[in-house]
């Protein structure tokens, strides 16, 4: 079943890459059907995938306060002339106000959150946490958690201009530059875990997950429109 859930982790990943954006949602909304699926028909509960009713008010609390953290450390990088470099990011300046308002509410936290989270702080975690315990479960879906994102680093060094300044524009800082994305999203995967065995509920990683790439986005594209102006 294990071997199953990255197959179906990997043709989700294979097939955003080859359609179009539209279909983005759908597909991860799919996956984590599928992952759930895979993951009840191992044997696996609800308590177990971190979707359990008793951790929910606690997972909850646990929520407000990570995104509340994440917007006060975001407006104080944005206010500091130093951090503010990271916020130029061509991917979220581009966006017109409606794609915007779909990539924050939708795309977001109905996609990636949504797909993410299951798939490698539910269902990847538990099952290895099953068979070999909380610490491996942690390491293998954080390097999973950081394998995923090559693709998607790749264009890292064009779109981020931080990015660009610390690691060139060349071929040798777009691998440096995607070497450094996987080692911290397979960091942040750590962190992410531990937040959801501490809690015993996915809602922590997911709000933080969720704060961290849709008010990423928000103030990027506000950002540019204020520099702009």
């Amino acid at each position: 079943m294990l071997l199953l859930a990255v197959v179906v982790l990997a043709a989700a990943n294979a097939l955003n890459a080859l359609l179009t954006p539209g279909w983005y949602v759908p597909v991860c909304a799919v996956a984590a059907l599928l992952l759930v699926l895979i993951a009840r028909r191992s044997g696996l509960t609800w308590d177990d995938l971190g979707l359990g009713r008793v951790a929910a008010r606690r997972g909850m609390r646990w929520g407000l306060v990570l995104t509340g953290a994440v917007l006060v450390v975001y407006l104080v990088g944005l206010a500091l002339p130093l951090t503010r470099e990271a916020f130029q990011d061509e991917r979220a300046a581009g966006l017109s106000p409606g794609e915007l308002v779909y990539r924050v509410l939708v795309r977001v936290p109905l996609g990636t959150v949504l797909l993410e989270e299951i798939a490698f702080r539910g269902v990847l975690w538990a099952m290895v946490w099953r068979r070999w315990g909380p610490v491996w479960a942690t390491v293998v879906s954080s390097v999973l958690f950081g394998l995923w994102h090559v693709q998607p680093s790749r264009g890292l060094t064009r779109a981020n201009a931080a990015a660009q300044a610390v690691f060139g524009a060349g071929q040798v800082g777009v691998a440096l530059s995607v070497t450094a994305a996987v080692a911290g999203t397979a960091l942040a995967g750590v962190l992410f875990c531990e937040l959801r065995r501490r809690s015993g509920s996915l809602i922590p990683p997911v709000a933080l997950h969720c704060a961290l790439n849709s008010a990423g986005y928000a103030l990027a594209w506000a950002a540019s429109r204020w520099w702009a102006a």
